[in-house]
């Protein structure tokens, strides 16, 4: 892909029609693989058995895939790969924290890769799953055949500050409900709090936490903003991994500066990219992925003006569909 400057999609329905998702499809072949003595991971295969491999690396951590991730991809040309990774989604121990890092994750989809006889694949993740992304093609450069990502994040102190506090700026309404539940002394380290009442032993505070957090990012991810409910017990306990898996990793896994993925680009520079970043996204801000483009500035860098952070923002999608349209050409 060329060395560009950022292009910004053109207004919706003037010059360039928008793209849809591909039709719903049933996986042809599933299962769950064992990765240590703690985790099962559930994996999926949809499309054309004989396609060309592309797995997809979902959000969070801890937000787990659904039947719409399999609708990016055409399912004449790819082998659709979908799995969960550690406690997220329909892999067991849902919401575990326990040997969940960001290095078992990028061996887990290693293990993945060999377990399910894939040479190379295409790589496509948002937000975490951009995180991911890099890391596993960092290091395992030889086995992506391209890399689509959405959502730049690389995990760094900064950018938490910003999901903690900086919201603040933009959706005050939902950050007053993200805090209200929090007594003087705990607004002082607002991610230590929730960390706390998301392991604490009573599973009722659990649960409460995990709906404000979840509520509250759910608010902000879209264009425009979107006030889910939970209800539902199952629900609740997908809320719970959600948000105690981002705490456990806010925590517990940032990348520090002299570790940055920036700093290690030259591994995958070689590496077909599409970086394709919502202007107006709130959880994951344009400055991250204005960074990156500047230190992977042969990467395809795509500026979405009319979306957020969610990939089903419509402007956003089309414009992640054509890229794997676009990546159908690489080999």
């Amino acid at each position: 892909m060329s060395t560009q400057t950022p292009q910004e999609t053109p207004r919706p329905l003037r010059t360039r029609p928008l793209m849809d998702l591909f039709p719903a499809l049933r996986p042809y072949s599933s299962g769950y693989l064992r990765v240590d003595d703690i985790h099962d991971l559930y994996w999926e295969q949809s499309g054309n058995p004989d396609g060309v491999p592309v797995v997809l690396l979902h959000g969070g951590p801890g937000a787990g895939a659904g039947p719409m991730h399999r609708r990016f991809f055409d399912p004449d040309h790819y082998r659709i790969i979908v799995f969960d990774q550690r406690g997220a989604g329909r892999s067991a121990p849902l919401g575990s924290i326990e040997n969940n890092n960001a290095a078992e994750l990028v061996g887990d989809i290693e293990r993945l890769r060999t377990h399910l006889r894939v040479d190379r694949w295409h790589l496509f993740g948002g937000s975490w799953g951009s995180t991911l992304a890099m890391l596993y093609a960092i290091a395992h450069p030889e086995r992506c055949i391209s890399i689509v990502m959405r959502g730049i994040f690389l995990c760094e102190a900064e950018e938490i500050d910003w999901f903690i506090h900086g919201i603040h700026t933009v959706f005050p309404e939902a950050w007053e409900q993200f805090t209200a539940i929090l007594n003087d002394q705990e607004r002082d380290d607002i991610l230590g709090a929730y960390y706390a009442r998301l392991t604490h032993e009573d599973e009722d505070v659990q649960i409460e936490a995990a709906i404000h957090w979840s509520l509250y990012e759910g608010a902000c991810s879209s264009l425009l903003p979107n006030y889910e409910t939970i209800t539902t017990s199952e629900q609740k306990q997908h809320a719970l991994a959600l948000a105690r898996l981002e705490a456990h990793y806010f925590k517990h896994e940032l990348i520090a500066p002299e570790n940055s993925i920036l700093t290690q680009i030259d591994r995958v520079r070689h590496i077909p990219c599409s970086i394709v970043q919502g202007r107006y996204d709130m959880i994951c801000p344009i400055r991250t992925a204005n960074r990156l483009h500047h230190a992977w500035p042969e990467a395809d860098y795509v500026v979405v003006p009319d979306a957020g952070h969610s990939a089903l923002d419509p402007a956003l999608r089309s414009r992640l569909i054509e890229a794997t349209e676009h990546a159908k050409a690489l080999k």
